[in-house]
């Protein structure tokens, strides 16, 4: 089948290259040239394991096809994909003006009736919105269906997600719509749930506050048991193996970032607030995160008093391992906080530097290479449990830095090794490791 992708970010850009793995003609447009020329040579514009080489393999193949020009990209397409950003307004309200240029751009430029699929996630309602654009500036009669197939894609793995989800959300208003899609998605394999428009809008946005509901609710424990002399991991241990409650998405931490769940969140509390209704609930769960943030700061600001002068290493700037993305990523909060208590910071992670240098500023050291970081540090922040550094030999502190004191706000160690170890060590939810130490 012919299709269009209409945005070449995350979502847009591994929904058009998984659609074109599992045969189908795809066609990315993206309103940058720049972002088009170089897919079409086949170097991604984002990082993602996996898919360059999917890429570089259709394109060979003469499956998917990269532009910038709507009406090449349009031309003839049974199904065409709305994939563009729906960012968070100031009141916490998704921004819709990027689908409803898209929309524009579609009712000027196809030849043909089809099937227009949102895959941007959007309020409930938006759908019906985006179709009656569509229709009443499309010319010589030419009508549209809509649809609504929210993606369920973690940045890191969203390839794998692609092809080895839990399941395919399909809205429609008919069932004719529906069994198309249906036919599009059933070379991925998955369970189909197909159902009405509003349904599947709201599916997305309660499935992304449900997890971050259960990530807050963990990191709330977490601060209670560091109270009670509990061990967090212990707990969640206990209670994941209830098949009602589940292991996933129960790891304390510095709490979650990322384009998702920060945006859903406040978006699905507006959203209710449209609805006349209070998300007391939900409001909770982002009042903890913001808070769970800058945890490590208290904890840092409590074992020194004053950190003036002092040489920090923070380790991670992406919001989450194997992503270059900073969005909503706790480094964003913590190094500016630092930087005003007059620390000097060198910030390290593997691939998102170029990025945190247009957020942060040059006024921090960045360095890709982790001992680099380490080295003659008078303390240790760990925002981003990237591989390496969960790896790393707890000797390799001792050795490099000036005090091996570690801030983990991804409880990357067992402390079963830190305590053979000489370091001093504070994490989330689990008794401080601070043999001897004397404040």
């Amino acid at each position: 089948m012919k299709i269009a992708v209409i945005g070449t970010g995350y979502v847009g850009l591994v929904t058009g290259v998984a659609l074109s793995e599992v045969g189908h003609t795809v066609t990315c447009i993206d309103v940058d040239p720049e972002k088009v020329e170089k897919l079409s040579h086949g170097i991604p514009t984002i990082y993602e394991p996996g898919l360059e080489e999917l890429i570089k393999k259709n394109i060979g193949q003469g499956r998917l096809f990269f532009t910038s020009e709507h009406r090449t990209g349009l031309k003839e397409a049974s199904v065409i994909y709305i994939a563009v950003g729906t960012p968070q307004r100031k009141d916490g309200s998704a921004n819709l003006d990027y689908v409803e240029h898209a929309a524009l751009d579609i009712a000027a430029n196809i030849d043909r009736d089809t099937i227009i699929v949102i895959k941007s996630t959007v309020p409930v309602g938006t759908n019906f919105h985006i179709k009656n654009l569509i229709n009443k500036n499309t010319k010589n009669g030419i009508r549209v269906k809509i649809a609504s197939n929210p993606e369920f894609l973690r940045e890191g793995s969203a390839v794998k997600d692609t092809f080895h989800g839990d399941r395919i959300v399909i809205g429609s208003e008919d069932r004719e719509t529906a069994d198309v899609l249906a036919e599009v998605n059933k070379p991925f394999e998955m369970p189909i749930i197909k159902t009405d428009i509003s349904s599947a809008e709201m599916i997305k946005y309660a499935s992304n506050a449900f997890l971050a509901t259960k990530i807050s609710f963990i990191n709330e424990i977490a601060n209670i048991c560091e109270s009670l002399g509990a061990n967090v991991e212990e707990v969640a241990k206990g209670m994941g193996l209830d098949h009602r409650i589940g292991p996933d998405f129960l790891k304390a931490g510095i709490g979650y970032g990322g384009s998702c769940f920060p945006k859903d969140t406040n978006a699905l509390v507006q959203l209710a607030g449209n609805a006349n209704h209070e998300f007391n609930l939900l409001k909770s769960v982002i009042e903890v995160n913001n808070k769970q943030q800058i945890l490590l700061l208290d904890k840092i600001m409590t074992r020194f008093g004053d950190i003036s002068g002092k040489r920090v290493a923070v380790l991670g700037l992406a919001f989450k391992p194997n992503t270059d993305d900073l969005r909503e990523s706790p480094a964003l909060v913590m190094i500016p906080k630092l930087a005003a208590l007059g620390a000097n910071v060198i910030a390290y992670d593997p691939i998102a530097v170029s990025n945190a240098k247009r957020q942060l500023g040059t006024e921090i050291e960045y360095t890709e290479d982790l001992h680099s970081a380490l080295n003659n540090a008078d303390f240790t922040v760990i925002i981003t449990d990237w591989p390496d550094v969960k790896k790393i030999g707890l000797t390799v502190f001792n050795k490099l830095m000036k005090t091996a004191i570690v801030f983990d706000g991804r409880n990357c160690f067992d402390l079963s090794d830190v305590r053979q170890s000489e370091i001093e060590y504070y994490s989330v939810g689990r008794p401080d490791q601070a043999p001897e130490l004397i404040y």
